[in-house]
């Protein structure tokens, strides 16, 4: 079989038979692959822990018929490690996780800028200077944006009329002016548009001086926009909420 190597992020895995297991990885060049790991769960396995969620690997791969084969793994980064200490960043990381494998739906296609956001995003998640939850939405905004979602925060999306306005709505995209405005459409705060916007380009010093309560408005706002353009709800948000 062909042999080829990439980074990649382990995303999720399952058990497979008695001793392997089945990796999703979203890697750099080869996009969203499903591998199996050989005797992984063996407790002599020499490289079980490299492949746990979180793990920022280099691999070797060999191609095959259905699902490609792990031959090597070595760590770049262990991010699990980190997150693991903090339930907060833990459980906003799995959503990060789960948000990449949903957006990334076409397998061995390139999705390099979809990956190197997933590395910063963990990297930034397992740091200690920003957040947990507005790194997740920082996260969650740019990867949308990535995907061909892009939402706006200045601009009517309906006429293209500079703001502020009044009005947010998912379905349409980012923010509406009145004269424009769906219904249903929420009404936030100026300020908690403002900090959306900042999250979207990373103005980090505006976040931080933003009041918890525009925070926590832009971060259910951030989550109806992720919910709408995924067509449903991820599995792991519902821990972050609780």
């Amino acid at each position: 079989m062909p042999l080829y190597r990439d980074e990649a992020v382990v995303l999720r895995t399952h058990k497979l038979g008695e001793a392997d297991r089945i990796i999703t990885l979203l890697t750099r060049q080869h996009g969203r692959v499903r591998a199996v790991a050989k005797g992984v769960r063996r407790t002599t396995s020499r490289w079980g822990s490299r492949l746990e969620p979180f793990t920022h690997v280099d691999l070797q791969l060999a191609d095959g018929r259905s699902l490609d084969v792990i031959t090597q793994a070595e760590t770049l980064d262990p991010f699990h490690a980190r997150l693991g200490l903090d339930y907060d960043r833990y459980t906003a990381g799995t959503v990060m996780l789960e948000t990449a494998e949903r957006l990334v739906t076409e397998e061995k296609e390139p999705a390099v800028q979809q990956f190197l956001l997933l590395v910063g995003g963990l990297r930034a998640m397992s740091g200690a200077e920003h957040p947990a939850k507005q790194v997740l939405d920082s996260y969650l905004l740019r990867s949308l944006s990535v995907a061909g979602y892009a939402p706006s925060f200045d601009h009517c999306v309906q006429c293209g009329v500079e703001g502020p306005h009044r009005f947010f709505n998912p379905s349409a995209g980012g923010v509406m002016c009145s004269a424009d405005k769906l219904p249903g459409s929420a009404t936030p705060a100026q300020e908690t548009v403002r900090v959306l916007g900042a999250l979207l380009v990373g103005d980090w010093p505006v976040v931080h001086a933003a009041d918890p309560r525009h925070l926590r408005e832009a971060s259910t706002l951030v989550s109806a926009y992720l919910a709408w353009h995924l067509e449903r709800g991820l599995r792991s948000m519902a821990y972050v909420e609780r």
